[in-house]
């Protein structure tokens, strides 16, 4: 098993001059550095990070992993970033959205499920959260921002098994460059592939958009992040 970390992007609603993943949260890590670490401790030594806005600032700060280079990040959407960290994958893959502030047991559960499948949280969510539902056959059917009357919000960590793993890829070829990698999965399912849902609501996970989601983000991890840091005291 791999991983991919999507964090190409500008980030340009938190307002930073670095790619967002960068951001630090209370003990000290970044985002991304805590997304790596949380993987090795999981037992993933092959992660590649697909990078564009501001590169150089995350391969200087991380040089341990793998990287892919996504040149017109700023023309295409998380479809493209995400076509480029699966075109030459062989097993299965984890991928996780660059920005995504989560705890260990998620990934487990993720680890552990079988098949391809996909994070979810079943509260209620709103307007710009990437929204799912569930078919008669038990797999999702709809994964999207403007999936109506939803049954909970797709939190931007997911996984595809070796066997979806060519359709996802042709899904991903045939989105268009503005898309969510979500319309691929779509597009993926459309041609036979199975993503189950797995429920982690009540787990801490948190996709940073904005100011205020990180500001959750830090509440959120900030006794624990203390402690793997060895710092004391109230958080940044």
């Amino acid at each position: 098993m791999r991983a991919v970390i999507l964090a190409a992007g500008v980030g340009s609603r938190l307002g930073n001059p670095f790619p967002k993943s960068l951001s630090f949260l209370p003990g000290g890590e970044r985002i991304l550095g805590r997304q790596i670490r949380i993987m090795r401790e999981a037992g993933i030594r092959q992660i590649t990070v697909v990078v564009g806005f501001k590169k150089e600032l995350i391969m200087e700060e991380y040089p341990e992993v793998d990287y892919c280079y996504n040149p017109i990040f700023y023309l295409t959407n998380t479809c493209k970033s995400l076509l480029r960290g699966l075109e030459y994958a062989a097993d299965d893959v984890i991928w996780t959205n660059g920005d995504v502030v989560f705890d260990e047991d998620s990934l487990e559960r993720l680890i552990q499920a079988p098949g391809s499948c996909v994070l979810v949280d079943r509260s209620e969510c709103g307007e710009e959260e990437v929204k799912y539902r569930i078919g008669r056959s038990g797999f999702i059917t709809e994964i999207s921002k403007w999936v109506r009357n939803g049954e909970g919000e797709a939190v931007g960590i997911n996984k595809v098994s070796v066997k979806d793993l060519p359709v996802l890829v042709q899904a991903l070829r045939a989105c268009e460059d503005t898309d969510y990698f979500e319309r691929g999965i779509e597009l993926a399912i459309e041609q036979g592939a199975e993503f189950s849902a797995i429920d982690i609501s009540g787990y801490r996970c948190i996709e940073v958009d904005f100011e205020e989601d990180l500001a959750r983000a830090r509440e959120m991890f900030a006794d624990e992040d203390r402690k793997k840091a060895g710092l004391t005291g109230s958080s940044r």
